[in-house]
């Protein structure tokens, strides 16, 4: 395991290296930044802000100042906010994490019972439902689902907030606060989930069916053990191993997949960040972002592989 570990962070580094030269060279070619993009500054401003913020300096050394940067914590300084990244992380990042950690947990939870069920119900009214909705979820774009909930729970109804994360001019505190703050993240954590459920219960559908074809199932009811026990502890257990695989592609997505939702509904998390610095080509700002979802890439993998192999020993790393 020592070893393992020593050559996949070794090469963790390389992939990471490799990663930030192509992310800084692809934002750097990109034509226009946020100076150029300023119509209300003189060129003469113009020429002195790029000559201060060495914009007009050869790629590969602006490069190499920003790694030097970033090994000593600090990943460059928002144009647009004119803040240091990492504090404007610190500020909005939390948001995004409790939107999809609640979303990501109710997505694993709701797709684990509804494939179970379709599975063992193969070709049954259940089962035809279910499919439908997994290909309509997997069809319909995330905005029109977000809308359409908007029109119909909180401007027709009148059940949930539309958006934001409070109030307008709210100063509620303790439990007011808490309570805010669930009314307004459900229409978001809703269609996430929405969203993420589809293709996840499909996956465990899939696995599930080629788990209770299995012989040692067979073997497991010839037994007389209880159906719920053949299929949620025999069954189940081995038709979540290759789903182990998936926690490498979950990590950065708790972060990178809610970009549109959080721009529907107004929730101020790092996603809406993103998406207001690409607006303005805040490049500083983007390629802090972008790295930090290439780092959790690379970490999510990492973890899936060494949970694939505790779950199942017979996987050599």
């Amino acid at each position: 395991m020592g070893a393992y570990l020593t050559r996949r962070l070794t090469y963790t580094i390389l992939i990471l290296l490799a990663a930030s030269l192509l992310i800084f060279s692809l934002y750097a070619m990109t034509p226009g930044d946020f100076i150029t993009g300023n119509i209300k500054l003189s060129p003469e401003r113009k020429a002195e802000l790029r000559e201060l913020y060495g914009l007009n300096k050869p790629l590969l050394e602006r490069y190499l100042t920003w790694m030097n940067q970033a090994f000593h914590g600090n990943f460059g300084y928002s144009l647009d906010k004119q803040q240091p990244v990492l504090t404007l992380f610190n500020q909005y990042i939390w948001n995004s994490f409790l939107l999809a950690i609640v979303s990501t947990f109710l997505t694993w939870i709701i797709a684990v019972i509804i494939g179970v069920i379709a599975a063992y119900r193969q070709y049954s009214w259940f089962d035809t439902l279910v499919m439908i909705f997994i290909f309509a979820a997997m069809s319909i774009p995330s905005f029109f689902i977000g809308l359409f909930l908007i029109k119909i729970l909180a401007v027709d109804w009148k059940w949930l907030p539309p958006g934001g994360m409070l109030t307008t001019g709210s100063n509620a505190t303790g439990i007011a606060y808490i309570r805010e703050v669930v009314q307004h993240m459900t229409l978001p954590v809703i269609v996430m989930t929405l969203l993420g459920v589809g293709s996840l219960t499909r996956y465990f559908r899939s696995n599930m069916i080629d788990v209770i074809k299995q012989d040692y199932i067979r073997t497991a009811r010839a037994k007389g053990l209880s159906e719920r026990r053949v299929l949620f502890t025999h069954a189940l257990r081995n038709a979540l191993l290759p789903a182990i695989t998936l926690v490498g592609f979950e990590l950065p997505a708790l972060f990178g997949g809610s970009l549109i939702i959080e721009r529907i509904f107004n929730w101020p998390g790092i996603g809406q960040l993103y998406m207001q610095s690409f607006t303005v080509r805040d490049y500083p700002l983007l390629m802090g972002f972008t790295m930090f979802i290439a780092v959790l890439t690379v970490i999510g993998t990492l973890l899936s592989d060494i949970l694939y192999h505790a779950a199942d020993p017979r996987v050599k790393l």
